[in-house]
This record gives structure tokens, sequence and C-alpha cells, in this order.
């Protein structure tokens, strides 16, 4: 399991460096593979190791070709999902695509989410961080179901 926020740099090729306490169970459990795609409701990427990758996609077919949000969620998942292999320094280098749409810069954070990273731009993070912030400390979010007995 993915934790904490690591700032990172991108290379001039668009690479960067896994950080060290991740390399190895990715290597050994997933044997180097990972899989980036867009996020789809923020300006960041989402890096999956590959078994976790395997287990979306598995959801995603299922659902219907029929359904608008259905292909739209295919379309912009699988779409951009891109596969990388771990290189001997434990780098991958993102597409250009990938980039572009989160709108990298040379400074990067790489945020462990449990099951998955996002990786973003440095400044956006800071000012998404800001945001969620104090959207939290006023109190300006609805209570859905699986928060009423979530507790800390």
């Amino acid at each position: 399991m993915f934790s904490g926020a690591s700032a990172l740099n991108l290379d001039d090729k668009g690479r960067f460096a896994i950080p060290t306490k991740y390399r190895q169970p990715l290597l050994s459990e997933e044997q180097g593979s990972l899989i980036c795609t867009i996020a789809i409701n923020e300006p960041c990427l989402w890096l999956y190791p590959r078994s976790e990758w395997d287990e979306i996609a598995a959801r995603l077919v299922k659902l219907s070709s029929m359904n608008p949000r259905a292909r739209r969620l295919q379309r912009m998942l699988v779409g951009h999902a891109t596969e990388y292999q771990l290189d001997k320094n434990g780098r991958i280098l993102l597409s250009p695509a990938l980039r572009n749409y989160a709108g990298l810069g040379k400074k990067i954070m790489l945020i462990g989410l449990l099951n998955k990273f996002e990786i973003w731009d440095e400044s956006k993070w800071h000012q998404q961080m800001q945001l969620d912030t104090e959207i939290e400390r006023a109190g300006d979010f609805e209570m859905t179901p699986e928060f009423e007995n979530f507790s800390l």
C-alpha cells in the first residue's frame, strides 16, 4: 500500500524515479509493471501497479457500451492507459500526451493513495491542497452515506 507525498523532478526526457521505498515491492510483486492513465476529474495522472489496473480493467469491460457515461469512462481511462516498466534505476518515462494532460512541469508530486499513486505538477498540487483544506475546514461538502459512520 502506498502513502505519503514525494517531491520529485522530471528530467528533460520526462522520466522520474519512483521513491526507493516503493521500488522493491513494485519489482517483487508487480515485476516493475505499472499503468499510467489520466485522472478523469482532476488535472493529474493515476499510476497503478499492474495487478490493481487489471482489476479496474475487468470492471470497465463489464460496463455497457450502450451507456454514454460508460463509454466516456472507457475511452478516457483505457484510451490513455500506458504501460510502463521500471528501468534499472527505478524510473519511468511518461509519454508527452500524459505529461501534457496533467500540465506537468519539471517539479512533480507523487502521492501515495493506498492502491495507486497520483502524479501532480507541484504547483497545482499545492493549490489543490489549499482548496481541499479550505473546503474541509468550512464543512462545505455533502455528507454521503459511505461517510456517515466513518471515523479517524
